[in-house]
């Protein structure tokens, strides 16, 4: 019998540019990261986004490390594929147009603070009102109800009320947070979550009245920190911060090396356990009461932390790799941003794409996550500059140049 390799009998389909979002536009009136981030997410599968920003383009964003010379980095990056235009939602003209554009589509995502729309003159009844399907995509700190609605809040801020800081840093020391403002991206990922979520209820019910999504940045965050509730609740525990070590199974943590190269390492199943204490020379471990099972060494894990700690510090980092690999025992070294670019692994995944920027030639970002069959994006361009598809975008309403330069002058757009 002729035995045929399943993978190449598997017809695939032909890599296109058109990704699963296709067809499907946003209007992203968001500042900073969170939103934008969530409707950039949207981009890389194949939705088309137009970003509006206020005519004198002071998105607190273009000014955010990092920026090089007048450049924002940061905004090239967290931009990236979309078009741009600029207006004043604030004024009545800018409200007019704004109005005018909705129709053109799917979705609006926007990050004020609770109220500040409505405000403006731009309800949810208004929006609806000039455009029935539309989704709205409310982006805050803490909801659009409840005691802390109308208050401010930036990443830390979410990250310290959600618990998650409590778990960040050494267990003698203060909580920390990391240089990163990982809660943005983490209401970003919902965000974005949320709009394909609404897409794909619009295309089960496409004549159904518009959405409006209640994202709470805190929430999002809360919402990761899945069994810390139930915890508490059933077995009295509050989880506190434990340093590099996991405190949920073990061993888990962070090894330095004779020659100071940090690694991480995660062997808490009993089969990995074992593998790792062959690695050490002491099989012996694996058979221990004090170690057969993770439970046994989650109660005992002060000792067994220093052994493999000894045995890391006894040799370089290129003994310990050797040795685990052979092993097959998950384990990293602590990358830098400048390891994660010269990485042989990351490099043939293409996992840094280089886009076209009109100040820089070419700048790196992180690939489309995650690869879908039959979808090959080609790297978009980096943001917007302020403005830059006014005409274009404008001119599908039948505003002409002159209508626009006026406009221009009255700082509307």
């Amino acid at each position: 019998m002729k035995h045929t390799d399943s993978t190449a009998a598997r017809q695939i389909p032909q890599a296109s540019q058109a990704g699963p979002l296709s067809g499907v536009r946003i209007l992203d009136m968001a500042t900073v990261v969170a939103g934008p981030f969530a409707a950039t997410l949207c981009g890389d599968m194949g939705a088309e986004v137009v970003k509006l920003e206020l005519p004198d383009g002071s998105d607190p964003l273009r000014g955010l490390a990092p920026v090089k010379g007048d450049l924002s980095l940061y905004w090239k990056v967290t931009n990236r594929g979309k078009k741009g235009i600029s207006l004043d939602v604030r004024t009545p003209q800018g409200r007019e147009l704004f109005l005018r554009l909705l129709p053109q589509f799917d979705v609006l995502v926007e990050n004020f603070r609770t109220g500040t729309l409505d405000r403006w003159g731009l309800d949810i009844g208004t929006l609806h009102a000039a455009n029935p399907r539309l989704t709205v995509m409310r982006l805050t700190g803490f909801g659009q109800t409840g005691p802390y609605a109308s208050q401010p809040g930036f990443a830390r801020i979410f990250e310290a009320m959600s618990g998650f800081t409590n778990l960040c840093g050494e267990q003698s020391g203060s909580p920390m947070h990391m240089n990163y403002p990982v809660g943005d991206m983490v209401a970003g990922l919902f965000g974005a979550f949320s709009i394909a979520t609404a897409i794909a209820d619009k295309r089960r019910a496409p004549d159904a009245p518009g959405r409006e999504i209640d994202l709470s940045a805190t929430e999002a965050l809360l919402r990761v920190l899945e069994p810390l509730a139930v915890e508490y609740e059933q077995l009295g525990q509050v989880r506190e911060r434990a340093g590099n070590r996991a405190t949920y199974t073990a061993p888990s943590n962070m090894y330095r090396t004779a020659d100071n190269v940090w690694v991480s390492l995660v062997a808490s199943s009993d089969a990995t356990f074992r593998r790792l204490v062959d690695a050490m020379g002491h099989p012996e471990l694996a058979e221990s009461a004090a170690y057969r099972s993770n439970p046994d060494r989650i109660r005992n894990i002060e000792p067994l932390d220093r052994m493999i700690a000894a045995w890391f510090a006894a040799q370089s980092y290129e003994d310990v790799a050797t040795a685990l690999r052979a092993r097959e025992v998950p384990f990293s070294k602590v990358f830098s941003i400048a390891d994660v670019v010269n990485d042989p692994h990351l490099r043939a995944r293409d996992a840094i794409v280089r886009m076209e920027d009109r100040d820089l030639g070419t700048i790196p970002a992180p690939c489309v996550v995650p690869r879908f069959s039959g979808y090959a994006p080609r790297p978009p361009r980096s943001g917007p500059a302020t403005g830059e598809n006014n005409e274009a975008i404008y001119g599908g309403l039948g505003i002409t140049s002159a209508q626009l330069e006026t406009l221009k002058a009255a700082r509307i757009i």
